[in-house]
């Protein structure tokens, strides 16, 4: 059988390591990763090796050449233009493929059995066979779902926390009938996971998983780098180890010289040609390379070493990697979590703060004290993007050098020329972040269309309008009045997809940052004309004759915010007799308690003046609570239902998108009018992106996100919705009253519970396990739905917070109570559970 090794990897989440290095020769106990997996192949008697290159190719190539050192037989095929993508580099092998033959990753440290995979393959009669095994927490692999036959069923590339309903994950390790290289275009990027394998499922191709029993560890980080080190020090994995082992733990290569007063802790790894000094401390977990020479009263705990580096006197390195080359003065602190790249020199008596990287070739002075990576930038997080955007604790999180690189790693992902909108709320903290996105976007040679102070749903409706490729927000967020708000549009105004979330964030943290000439310099110009623009489009879906008689009398709060300074000249040309309240804008964010203030006493103004219906606007012209004729706020499941209920009363038939929590009072209204429901995942993206993309769509949204009318634009717009529920309620000849006495009865509770991260994923797999005779549903989350369809209970974790969210519905009050108590305990006992298994 022959095997197709995949190392044509970068390794960017690897970096500064993998800069001049493809991510299959970073070392493991001295040795790259590929070479473990050629001797893994061997073991199992497969030692013909097609290995596909792109990065870097002749490192991969130089250090295995024909494979006879390795008891192989090695051939090579490079892609020396655009990647191909993990299939259609496999496709380019179609004619070296008769027979079976194996996939397997490059990027991988394994000892998985092979031979085991291969004969449950042909017993199986398969078409493809996956390798799959075992891992606590999924959410970074693609977790693959089987039946009680092993076969295949579905997919889930990289699930969020609520998909999570198996812990098997693809290894990346495939065993390939060759026919099924017909379903692949020729001289075309194609991906097994999401091209080639839904499609097999498609056709019912006989796809099975085989669950492998061992160890596999996919080196996607710096984090899993250092594990997999630790793991195989500590022999949780079967790799052939290159030195000897004079002692227990202690594995030493040719002519190696050790001071009599050095002290080695097992288990610990030093390569041949190295030299210890006298009174230094190594170990445990530590793995020093080839030719490396540590000075006189030097610590090493935990720390890697690459060949041919120099560690100085006294020198203290903690759970750290120091790359090949480099040399390390005398003095020098470097903490844990960092990393040196090849080649560097650190000067005496200086501290590497813990997660800082320095790129290669970099010098460090003496004495220097270093916090941030040395290229640019401040200390590399896990994720930019939460829920709605970039968001964070103003001038903590949200600095301007900060929005510098986020704005210039935008800029780098869109092409050189290219156009965006860039809109704020009234604050100068965000008027200060907006400015330094925009230096950041000229600075990689993106022109700028400044909006300046704005509602987002005005910078929604120009986005389109103006023909550019995207937008940039920034406002207080909605939620959290200490945080600032990043928000990514897209050419349509709605946010960005997680594709697009990603690609900013690869580029953020590889600090692969475009910087163009003088003359390619982006330029900033102020379009003329937004607020008419926007009116126009409010006009035409609006019935202008109507709004216009002035027989409704409304007030409007806008709590201090921007919209009050727009919404205004929109209505005043319709004749509304619109009563304005907090109007005046304001710097700082209104806390949660001041809003409520607020709308008692827009309830106490609206009973007073006898107003039809009084409205509290919020998010920056994106929420709104209504206030009926006797100042009782309408607002929740309470704002969804009565909103739902208007808009199919006008448009029957019609469909509305809401979100998975959402009451059932949605699908028992749809019912009375004869439309059709959508639901979608909790968060704001999906219902925008499911509103724009059905035709049928009337009304997107829920009272606690605001609501969407996609005739308009595709995100949410308190304003519209203003001028909309006036006309439609004119039409219909009803008061908000009248219509919330229409609402069906339906009780709708919530309760969260603490949950850690870790435990989310096995969460959702306990829950589905045990209700697998319930009818579930998977939209996000855990639904268990009940014999009677109004009846369910929704366990949904929190995308940004450590903790989950139990909602119950029923028409029925006590079942609401004894069924959020009963989940709320069980989950708890759960999250009890496996904290004592697990730590």
């Amino acid at each position: 059988m022959r095997a197709v090794l995949m190392a044509g990897g970068s390794g960017t989440r690897l970096r500064p390591l993998t800069c001049d290095l493809p991510k299959p020769m970073v070392p493991i106990l001295n040795r790259p990763i590929a070479a473990h997996i050629i001797h893994l192949l061997k073991r199992h008697n497969i030692t013909e090796i097609i290995a596909t290159l792109h990065y870097l190719p002749d490192a991969l190539q130089d250090y295995f050449q024909d494979g006879s050192e390795f008891g192989v037989r090695m051939s090579y095929s490079v892609e020396d233009e655009l990647p191909l993508g993990t299939a259609g580099c496999v496709k380019n092998l179609e004619e070296l493929l008769q027979e079976t033959f194996l996939v397997i990753s490059g990027d991988s440290i394994t000892d998985l059995d092979l031979s085991a995979a291969i004969a449950f393959h042909r017993a199986k009669g398969a078409k493809a066979t996956l390798v799959l095994t075992r891992v606590p927490n999924p959410i970074e692999f693609g977790v693959v779902i089987t039946d009680e036959r092993q076969r295949i069923r579905r997919f889930l590339e990289k699930p969020s926390t609520s998909e999570i309903f198996s812990d098997t994950v693809n290894t990346g390790i495939y065993i390939l009938e060759p026919e099924l290289l017909s379903y692949l275009p020729d001289k075309e990027e194609a991906d097994f996971s999401k091209d080639l394998f839904p499609l097999l499922l498609e056709k019912d191709e006989p796809m099975y998983g085989y669950i492998a029993e061992g160890y596999w560890c996919d080196v996607g980080s710096l984090e899993s780098y250092r594990e997999a080190q630790y793991d195989a020090l500590g022999e949780k994995v079967a790799l052939d180890f290159p030195q000897s082992c004079p002692q227990p733990g202690v594995w030493m290569g040719d002519n190696v010289i050790i001071d009599p007063t050095a002290r080695l802790c097992p288990p610990v790894l030093i390569g041949d040609n190295c030299r210890i000094g006298p009174n230094s401390e190594i170990g445990p977990a530590t793995v020093i390379g080839d030719n490396t020479t540590i000075g006189l009263g030097a610590e090493l705990k935990r720390a890697i070493v690459g060949h041919g580096a120099l560690i100085g006197d006294e020198v203290s390195l903690a759970a750290c990697v120091v790359g090949r080359g480099c040399r390390v003065e005398r003095r020098t602190q470097i903490l844990e979590g960092a990393v040196i790249g090849p080649l560097c020199i650190i000067g005496e008596e200086s501290l590497i703060n813990a997660n800082v990287k320095v790129w290669p070739r970099k010098r460090v002075e003496s004495g220097a004290i270093l916090n941030v990576n040395l290229i640019w930038g401040n200390t590399a997080q896990r994720n930019l993007f939460g829920q709605r955007g970039v968001s964070g604790v103003v001038n903590i999180d949200m600095t301007p050098e900060f929005a510098v690189k986020l704005g210039a790693a935008y800029g780098s992902s869109l092409k050189v020329g290219a156009e965006i909108v860039v809109s704020r709320d009234q604050r100068n903290v965000s008027r200060m972040v907006t400015r330094s996105l925009i230096a950041g976007l000229m600075s990689v040679g993106v022109n700028v269309q400044n909006l300046e102070a704005t509602a987002i749903p005005i910078a929604r409706t120009m986005i389109p309008k103006l023909g550019v490729m995207g937008g940039i927000h920034v406002r207080i967020d909605p939620d959290r009045p200490e945080y600032l708000l990043i928000e990514f549009l897209d050419s349509q105004g709605i946010n960005i997809s997680k594709a697009a979330e990603k690609k900013i964030e690869g580029v953020y943290f590889k600090e692969d940052l475009r910087r163009v000439n003088i003359p390619e310099i982006g330029e900033m110009s102020y379009p003329a004309q937004v607020l008419e623009t926007y009116r126009h489009s409010f006009e035409t879906l609006l019935d202008v004759e109507i709004l216009s008689r002035g027989d409704n009398k409304i007030v409007i709060d806008y709590a201090y915010g921007v919209s009050g300074a727009i919404l205004p000249l929109i209505l005043s040309k319709f004749r509304c007799d619109a009563v304005v309240l907090n109007a005046s804008l304001r710097q700082t964010a209104v806390s949660n308690e001041e809003r409520e203030t607020l709308l008692h006493q827009l309830g106490q103004v609206v009973e007073a003046l006898r107003a039809s219906m009084g409205v509290q606007v919020s998010a920056n012209g994106e929420q709104l609570i209504l206030v009926d004729e006797s100042g009782l706020p309408i607002r929740g499941e309470f704002l969804t239902a009565l909103m739902i209920h208007l808009v199919l009363s006008a448009y029957p038939g019609g469909t509305v998108v809401a979100p998975v929590q959402a009451s059932s009072a949605v699908e028992y209204l749809a019912r009375r009018h004869q439309g059709r429901v959508i639901r979608t995942k909790a968060n704001p993206t999906a219902l925008m992106a499911a509103a724009q993309t059905n035709a049928q769509v009337v009304l997107g949204g829920s009272g606690d996100t605001g609501f969407i009318f996609p005739r308009l634009h595709p995100g949410f717009d308190a304003m519209f919705s203003i001028a909309k529920v006036v006309e439609m309620l004119a039409h219909q000849g009803k008061t908000l009253a009248q219509l919330r006495r229409e609402l069906p009865k339906v009780y709708h509770q919530s309760c969260s519970v603490r949950c850690p991260w870790k435990a989310k994923g096995a969460l959702m797999r306990y829950l589905v396990e045990i209700h697998r005779h319930h009818h579930l549903e998977l939209i996000d989350g855990v639904k268990i739905i009940y014999p009677r369809s109004d009846n369910w209970v929704l366990i949904l974790p929190d995308a940004g917070e450590p903790c989950v969210h139990i909602f119950a519905n029923s028409e029925d009050r006590e079942w609401v109570d004894y069924h959020l108590r009963t989940y709320r305990h069980q989950v708890q006992v759960f999250l009890d559970q496996h904290q004592e298994r697990h730590g």
